[in-house]
């Protein structure tokens, strides 16, 4: 069973710099802040404890797909607390700087925990093999040592996602209601240009990343994750008749988007699978 990440790590993880600036692509309406509202603000953060934002200490960059929708792809920033040795939380943004818009959340939980859930619960979760494998899901900012350490300890880890604002959509206000998320389990799915804007941008070379981690065992996906792969996918109908996933994801060069989703939601003929 592989452990999550310790203490240690996750704190060298956050203290790192965190590789290049991702800016929000979203401009909410509203006035700017007055210079009251800068001097509570202020007050606040030097009088107030947050307990739970201090215990944010790891960032991880990856990307996630509306489930059902494999078209509709994002990038997602990543900040996490590690509850204990089994279970870590985290928050969603959609970049690294101030002004980021707050998407969602995930949880992660170990192998063990996610073998005992109840069968009707694991096909929300989805697994981090391929991610981890694949050089997709970094650590920016961190040594390459640690780094490894951390997908060593990340990459038979579980996780569950909910987006509550569809920044891929949604450019001012979050609209609709929350829906479920899933991450990449092979080759041909993730858009390769996402990929490319996004280690350009922080600094990263996933291809690279993909080859260090060779030798990174990944355990077998257990029965009841990523259950798109067996035709059954689960989402939310949004009664407010909001467009969810309509995706302006590119499909790579030479391919029907439409055959593209169709094909990755039963786990794709031509998918080849990370080694």
């Amino acid at each position: 069973m592989h452990r999550l990440c310790c203490p240690a790590l996750l704190a060298l993880a956050l203290s790192a710099c965190g590789g290049g600036d991702t800016e929000s692509a979203v401009d909410t309406p509203g006035a700017q802040e007055s210079p009251k509202t800068r001097v509570l603000e202020a007050g606040a953060a030097l009088l107030q404890d947050k307990p739970p934002i201090d215990a944010i200490n790891a960032y991880l960059d990856g990307f996630h797909f509306y489930s059902g929708r494999m078209q509709a792809q994002m990038e997602a920033h990543h900040y996490c607390s590690h509850l204990n040795e089994d279970v870590i939380q985290c928050v969603i943004y959609d970049g690294n700087v101030g002004d980021a818009k707050l998407m969602g959340v995930e949880y992660i939980v170990s192998e063990r925990l996610f073998a005992g859930l109840p069968e009707s619960e694991k096909p929300l979760w989805h697994s981090h093999s391929y991610e981890v494998k694949s050089g997709t899901l970094v650590a920016p900012g961190i040594p390459e040592m640690a780094e490894d350490e951390l997908m060593e300890k990340l990459v038979g880890t579980y996780g569950k996602t909910w987006h509550t604002w569809h920044t891929d959509l949604d450019k001012e206000l979050p609209y609709g209601v929350p829906q479920l998320m899933m991450g990449f389990t092979a080759d041909g799915q993730a858009d390769p240009a996402m990929i490319v804007a996004r280690d350009e941008r922080i600094g990263v070379d996933s291809q690279a990343k993909r080859e260090r981690r060779a030798e990174i065992a990944a355990p077998p996906v257990l029965p009841g994750a990523n259950a798109w792969e067996q035709g059954e996918v689960i989402q939310l109908d949004d009664p407010t008749g909001h467009e969810h996933g309509r995706g302006d994801v590119a499909a790579p060069a030479g391919t029907d988007a439409a055959e593209r989703n169709a094909s990755s939601q039963t786990g794709g003929e031509d998918a080849t699978p990370v080694e």
